[in-house]
């Protein structure tokens, strides 16, 4: 009986290293699969896959409640936009980010945009402003409240997001107002990383006029939407001191912003516990869904976190 359960053991081990292999090599798609293998559908269903300009990376993807009644009113809207080093994602593979959010009540807007070459500075915030013009104009079809967006996204994703909700332009381009934007949530997002010395960032970035200017922090306003900053104390490609100094400086400012930290987490740590069977810890998804619920009310969200925010100056 002893070596049955240790090889039971065994097995477990190697197959949770095989599983973390995977989702090294291709993590949110393995997420994506694993979540619908162990957590259902969740009752959120794909209702559409759009495209937002000629380049077939620029796309995105609905999701909603399978059987959302009419009489249950329009629903706060959650906009992601992958990470993947501004050279790697598809919106196709984060459909456990719609399986996390759709069941808290909101119409799930999974947002692409050009990558590599085709998508270096400024392309990457172009596509992702009209992913959020396109949500502001349709997202009514499908049940959304096109007065109640909240952006978010993960690494990359949160850069393009932050950025678009701060320098306005990139919004105005879409005709979309500066109060359309309620609430943005970063998670693990790089928001001050210049002088460029990845191969990541000179690639997406090095051929910008100006480097300064393609940064989040030299746009820090006061009447922007507030921000949740969520981000790994053990994150290693992507510095905690990145949301450190965007949350003191939009705090300096009088924005709102909310500064999280995870202890023992790394740079994927927040995105892989939205997806299931990692979401049965639900302390991050229930305090996304709370931030972003009450932001979409116009409401102060700090009362909705269920993470502790820490002081920013750790």
């Amino acid at each position: 009986m002893v070596w049955v359960v240790g090889g039971l053991a065994a097995i477990v081990v190697i197959g949770a290293a095989a599983l973390q292999i995977a989702i090294s090599r291709n993590g949110p798609a393995v997420l994506n699969a694993v979540d619908r293998i162990t957590g259902g559908s969740q009752g959120a269903e794909l209702k559409a896959t759009i495209s937002t300009g000629d380049h077939p990376q620029q796309k995105l993807l609905v999701w909603a409640h399978e059987t959302q009644p009419a009489s249950e009113g329009k629903r706060p809207v959650l906009v992601f936009v992958h990470g993947g080093s501004w050279r790697s994602g598809d919106p196709v593979d984060y459909g456990f980010i719609g399986r996390a959010f759709v069941p808290k009540g909101f119409v799930v807007v999974l947002a692409g945009y050009r990558l590599g070459a085709d998508g270096a500075y400024p392309a990457m915030l172009q596509d992702t402003a009209a992913a959020i013009g396109w949500t502001h104009r349709e997202i009514e079809r499908y049940g959304g409240d096109p007065d109640r967006i909240v952006i978010a996204g993960h690494s990359a994703g949160a850069y393009n997001v932050v950025t678009a909700a701060l320098q306005q332009r990139w919004l105005d381009q879409e005709g979309v107002a500066p109060d359309a934007i309620a609430g943005v949530v970063g998670l693990s997002g790089p928001y001050d990383f210049f002088p460029f010395d990845s191969e990541s960032t000179i690639a997406a970035f090095g051929n910008a006029p100006d480097g300064e200017a393609t940064q989040p922090i030299n746009h820090v306003r006061g009447d922007g939407p507030q921000m949740l900053l969520v981000h790994g104390e053990d994150d290693t490609l992507v510095y905690p001191r990145n949301t450190r100094v965007l949350s003191a400086r939009l705090k300096d400012a009088g924005a709102h912003a909310l500064p999280v930290y995870l202890r023992d987490a790394d740079h994927n740590r927040p995105l892989i516990t939205l997806a299931s069977p990692w979401r049965s810890n639900t302390e991050l998804v229930d305090t996304i869904a709370g931030f972003a619920s009450a932001a979409a009310g116009q409401s102060a969200a700090k009362d909705a976190l269920s993470v502790p925010v820490q002081d920013e100056t750790r």
